[in-house]
């Protein structure tokens, strides 16, 4: 399927267009904040509306721009929202140009602060990078707390494994400032995760059933782009890589009925009522990309609901975009 001859269906109407790595979250203000990496991959910019289904048509406000050059003048990748003791952080990805060595860009974590009510207003001030304790490749930051307890979850290149890159958790000590060594929880190596690039990227963390739960993305960036799925007890030892298990089968994959390719980088939210789960990804609709596929930018959001099992497990079932959330 070619995007020059596609045809928009109820099925794979993207929800928001060219808008990759999606991130919504719905704070206790009533608002759902909407981030994304924009197609020119140059600044950061945040939506807001009370409902989901306004998403697409609010404005947006920029609240950050890569810089001119050094550390973060290309490449703003996969900015996600947070709010932590209070305060607002947005945590990204950046790098100094867009060379790539030992088989990688350059990218390094970093993260913005704002102490306003509304973080679409007042100041966003650079706080500095988040230093994994490993001099590569690294992006797709997310935190979560349990336990009482601020947990930061990445994608990072390792030197002695092979790949593009890995997953991390570690327990921060401060929204800025890791506490503890990183600790390994899953490396490409599955077949469906080393298809074009090895790859584990895109972390998003969902609590419940008393479990822990990662979904995370793998394979090359195109139709190949797919999800897989660790989790962990709730009342485990979270540093412990051996507490936790990884399914050996992907959960989220290309629908070829629905000409839905390559869906991936998800993000979790609710209904506004809370008794819906919401899947946040972004896809593409056609497969004949010309070049890298970074560089393509129809990568669009789009969101759809998703069960549970018997199991207490997530079921996320085929792509199938949903066109009104309430």
């Amino acid at each position: 399927m070619n995007k020059n001859n596609f045809v928009e269906t109820s099925y794979n109407k993207p929800f928001i267009k060219q808008r990759a790595d999606p991130y919504i979250y719905k704070h206790i203000d009533g608002y759902y904040y909407f981030l994304a990496s924009v197609p020119e991959y140059d600044r950061i910019e945040i939506r807001k509306s009370k409902t989901i289904n306004e998403l697409f048509k609010a404005p947006s406000v920029i609240v950050w721009k890569k810089h001119l050059d050094g550390d973060m003048s290309e490449l703003i990748w996969a900015p996600e929202i947070h709010y932590i003791n209070n305060h607002w952080y947005i945590y990204f990805a950046a790098a100094p140009n867009r060379e790539i060595k030992d088989a990688a860009f350059q990218h390094r974590m970093y993260v913005i602060g704002n102490e306003s009510v509304n973080p679409l207003e007042g100041e966003w001030r650079f706080l500095g990078q988040v230093d994994s304790g490993i001099d590569a490749f690294c992006l797709d930051a997310t935190t979560f707390t349990h336990d009482n307890k601020l947990y930061y979850v990445w994608a990072q290149k390792h030197p002695d494994i092979r790949g593009n890159s890995s997953l991390y958790i570690a327990q921060m000590k401060s929204p800025t400032e890791l506490l503890s060594e990183p600790v390994l929880l899953s490396k490409p190596e599955f077949d469906w995760e080393t298809r074009g690039f090895w790859v584990n990227e895109g972390p998003s963390v969902l609590k419940r059933n008393g479990r822990i739960f990662i979904s995370y993305s793998a394979s090359a960036t195109d139709e190949n782009y797919c999800m897989g799925l660790l989790y962990a007890d709730q009342n485990a030892d979270l540093l412990n890589a051996g507490n936790w298990h990884k399914n050996p089968e992907p959960v989220f994959q290309t629908s070829w009925e629905k000409r839905i390719f390559g869906p991936g980088h998800n993000s979790f939210t609710q209904t506004k009522d809370g008794k819906q789960d919401l899947l946040v990804y972004h896809a593409r609709n056609y497969t004949e990309i010309e070049g890298d596929p970074l560089w393509d930018p129809n990568r669009h959001t789009c969101i759809q609901p998703f069960t549970w099992n018997e199991e207490g497990f997530p079921v996320f079932g085929s792509p199938q975009t949903q066109l009104s959330i309430e």
